[in-house]
């Protein structure tokens, strides 16, 4: 009776989320050779954008970590005939709203308001100008060093900020997105307005811009929109290259002093890029493994079972180039080791012997339940389609969504992760780790 009930609300979730409409995308190049992602909808008066490049700390170097950083930061901070206070309070005036986003792949600002002439008009007028015009004055940019600085110094006594940085170091070694997205504070010193310039003119380029619209104005209107926002972008130049992620690492364990009264505990290796062939067989396995909170194995075995931490999760964070796979849990200092080692055994486990039909089944319904909710919103849907742009997607991405989930089975997982993921060959970091064990302080950066 149960297993009848369960698969005709199974058959129930994925025919109604078959049924829901994704967003129609439309796709073209704008003159200035910025590709354009666009999606209509005129059942609220707002325009939500995005610009972004690539030109996140993925493309700093050693001597100068932090520059992709701090060049983001200042886009909005001066620009042609704007100082920082005329751009937030032009904007304020007209309820709109400036968004800076940045990562390792991408930097990027994004723009929320009315859809109205007057107001469309006006902060777009803006947006244009620091995209296009940004002074960088050097007033402003001694100030942001400064807070910068202050602000890694702070980050170097917290138990996180020091585990994630070690984290980095070990996974991908001397490969730039090991490095700490907002850099280091020696090289931060050291950059100049011409450094900023200069990182400006090779990656804020119009041919790499990807330019994302939703809302309230027509396919002319958002051609104009889009054309207007790039056409005075830098022009020509090499585009720059990230070096390939060196995908096999070896077994490393670091063990940091800190007075903290939990251990923070991070495991990992490189995982997988957004056009992996195993993204989606990766993808619904972690939601099993630590990626669907109380429902995940992570969760019963340590939490749950045995009360050694609050939260435990895994996570891929898939980039242009592959990404970490991370598991992260705190615990008791004196529990560290008993964690660890759990974290281990069910890692192991969950790779050697593979999934059940009923962890699978319940991972799709959770993952497909909820896919309407990630769409529900035209914020959330021009953050996907700056996804979907940046990192060259299918334009039935979202409409092919549920069946890439609901196709995959448990011997695609079982397979993908054994090929995949190594528990013998991964970075391991304990932040405040045993009084007994803190001498320990690792052996090389995992390479």
């Amino acid at each position: 009776m149960h297993t009848k009930l369960f698969a005709a609300l199974w058959f129930l979730i994925v025919s109604i989320s078959s049924a829901f409409a994704a967003p129609h995308i439309q796709h073209w190049q704008a003159p200035s050779g910025a590709r354009v992602y666009f999606v209509e909808n005129h059942d609220l008066p707002m325009l939500d954008m995005t610009v972004t490049f690539a030109a996140g700390s993925s493309f700093d170097t050693t001597e100068k970590s932090g520059l992709a950083g701090l060049t983001h930061s200042m886009l909005d901070l001066g620009a042609e005939g704007l100082s920082e206070d005329d751009i937030a309070r032009s904007l304020a005036d007209i309820g709109a709203q400036l968004g800076m986003n940045f990562d390792a792949d991408r930097a990027g600002v994004s723009l929320r308001t009315l859809s109205s002439i007057a107001e469309r008009t006006q902060s777009l007028d803006i947006v244009a100008r620091l995209l296009q015009y940004p002074l960088f004055p050097e007033k402003v940019l001694s100030r942001e060093k400064a807070r910068l600085v202050a602000a890694l110094k702070e980050s170097e006594t917290k138990p996180d900020s020091i585990a994630e940085k070690a984290f980095g170091k070990s996974v991908f070694g001397s490969h730039s997105y090991g490095f700490p997205v907002s850099g280091e504070i020696a090289s931060v010193e050291k950059i100049q307005r011409s450094d900023i310039e200069n990182f400006y003119r090779q990656h804020y380029q119009a041919k790499t811009a990807v330019v994302a619209i939703m809302g309230d104005v027509t396919r002319t209107e958002a051609e104009w929109i889009a054309q207007k926002l790039t056409e005075h972008l830098p022009q020509g130049g090499d585009l720059a290259q990230v070096a390939p992620v060196t995908m096999q690492i070896k077994a490393v364990e670091q063990r940091i002093s800190h007075p903290a009264t939990q251990s923070h505990i991070l495991m990992g290796a490189p995982g997988l890029a957004r056009k992996d062939p195993d993204y989606f067989p990766l993808y619904v396995g972690n939601h099993i493994l630590g990626g669907g909170g109380f429902v995940s194995r992570l969760m019963h075995e340590i939490r749950e079972k045995r009360g050694l931490a609050y939260s435990v999760y895994s996570y891929f964070m898939p980039m242009k180039l592959p990404g970490a796979f991370q598991i992260g849990l705190q615990t008791q200092k004196h529990q560290a080791d008993e964690a660890l080692q759990l974290v281990r055994s069910t890692l192991r486990d969950f790779i050697d012997k593979g999934i059940t039909e009923k962890e699978l089944q319940a991972s799709k319904q959770n993952i497909i339940g909820g896919f309407a909710l990630r769409i529900d919103s035209n914020r959330k849907i021009v953050d996907y389609l700056s996804v979907i742009g940046f990192y060259e997607l299918p334009l039935t991405y979202l409409d092919d969504f549920v069946g890439n989930v609901d196709r995959v089975t448990s011997e695609q997982i079982r397979s993908a992760f054994k090929r995949r993921i190594n528990p013998d060959a991964m970075a391991t970091v304990i932040v405040g780790a045993p009084e007994s064990l803190d001498t320990h302080k690792g052996k090389g950066d995992g390479r």
